[in-house]
């Protein structure tokens, strides 16, 4: 089965002997031009720097106007875009010819992301998780078209969201002057017909701002990210503010410059393969919170040198929460083969396990683990969960793993591979 992303990039799953159904009801906004404006909360996490170096919240827009009054929209958009940034990817795939061969080639992508708090050290940096999955480098850029190199906090796969850090003393004094935290509305007080505002870097071309009202709440929609992990989200607000590719993770603003939601997705069809205009769905603030505050006080990682690099001697396959519902695999990353002599089988991980966490985190996908090990240095000593069936029941149980050198990976297993299958 072959799935088709907005971008126009295609995902090809490779089977393991059973045809999965995959249920995708809409498609992400997401790829090459991933986007995503968040407006988040200064109490979200993290202490604040000192006073000499504080960033101001954005203000209340103090207006009445509707959202066809373009003084009202104005004023929106000018207290909200300092804390709008764009975030920039680098990721690499694997390319496989007709006749077979493969072949490495970089892929820049190109997003959105909002300044929700600072700590002592880092600029806190909101957006969504499939803008930055995959991504080996990144960079963000701020109002007065700066950017400095950034790092992935942390990611909560489920909710599609995650938070980027930034060194404050990477950030020019100038910069950070005119940076601002967004503000925060209240998403369970929306009402049908209400005006919006939603803001986003559409097709990479920069931010771009458009009006709407709130269509629906409470959509519940299955969703498929971009390594082909199917995510159910519920509660969605509907609107039909513009949402193009690169508004994925963008900001959904009341008329007073407050966020109410994280725009998440677009209709690609109706049920009758016809093209749908004007029908977004946006994740609700007061759901998104509390992920948020989680993500913003994990400690920052930095990846290592590729000198360093490690592996764990896996060919793994995603296990979407669509194959769980048919056959009740658990989610996670199915170890479809162990390399002999690996780190993986010493450690005892065998085929047909299902590892769930990495070092404590959650792992919901071969691209996330695959991520995840590239900040890991060889010789580091980990736990890895995982499930494994007993008489057709699955029970966990966590391993202990000693990471093996990159570079003494068998040559045939390569890099890992975009498809849903891999070697790591």
């Amino acid at each position: 089965m072959e799935l088709q992303t907005e971008n126009g990039k295609k995902k090809v799953p490779l089977s393991t002997g059973l045809k999965w159904l995959r249920l995708v009801c809409m498609a992400v906004v997401f790829g090459i031009i991933a986007g995503g404006v968040m407006v988040g909360m200064n109490y979200l996490g993290g202490s604040m720097a000192s006073e000499e170096e504080s960033i101001p919240q954005t203000s209340t827009v103090k207006v009445t106007a509707q959202a066809e009054d373009s003084d009202a929209v104005v004023a929106v958009a000018r207290e909200a875009m300092p804390s709008v940034v764009t975030i920039s990817t680098m990721s690499v795939e694997e390319m496989r010819s007709f006749f077979g061969s493969t072949q490495e080639i970089q892929v820049q992508g190109a997003g959105t992301g909002v300044i929700v708090n600072k700590n002592e050290s880092e600029l806190l940096i909101a957006t969504n998780n499939h803008v930055v999955e995959g991504a080996s480098q990144l960079s963000v850029g701020f109002v007065d078209q700066s950017s400095v190199e950034a790092q992935v906090k942390g990611t909560d796969v489920d909710n599609d969201l995650a938070v980027v850090a930034v060194q404050l003393s990477d950030i020019p004094a100038e910069t950070l002057s005119q940076l601002k935290i967004a503000t925060i509305g209240d998403s369970d007080e929306l009402e049908l017909g209400q005006p919006v505002v939603a803001i986003g870097n559409a097709l990479g071309y920069g931010q771009s701002v458009t009006t709407g009202v709130v269509s629906a709440l409470n959509r519940d929609l299955s969703l498929t990210d971009e390594s082909g992990t199917a995510i159910t989200s519920t509660g969605l607000i509907q609107t039909d503010a513009a949402i193009n590719p690169g508004n994925s993770g963008g900001a959904l603003l009341n008329m007073a410059g407050e966020l109410i939601g994280i725009n998440e997705a677009k209709t690609s069809s109706s049920g009758s393969g016809g093209s749908v205009d004007n029908i977004g769905f946006a994740i609700p603030i007061d759901k998104a919170e509390d992920s948020l505050k989680e993500l913003m006080n994990l400690p920052t990682r930095e990846k290592v040198d590729p000198s360093e690099a490690s592996y764990l001697g896996i060919e793994g396959e995603t296990i979407t929460q669509d194959i769980t519902q048919l056959y009740g695999i658990p989610t996670g990353v199915g170890v479809v083969a162990v390399e002999q002599g690996s780190p993986a089988e010493k450690a005892g991980i065998q085929q047909g396990d299902v590892i769930t966490q990495f070092d404590g985190r959650a792992v919901a996908n071969q691209q996330q683990l695959s991520d995840t090990l590239q900040y890991y240095k060889a010789g580091k000593t980990v736990d890895v969960t995982l499930q494994r069936a007993d008489n057709g029941k699955y029970a966990g149980q966590t391993v202990s793993v000693t990471l093996g050198s990159a570079k003494d990976m068998p040559q045939e297993s390569g890099a890992s591979s975009t498809a849903e299958s891999s070697d790591t």
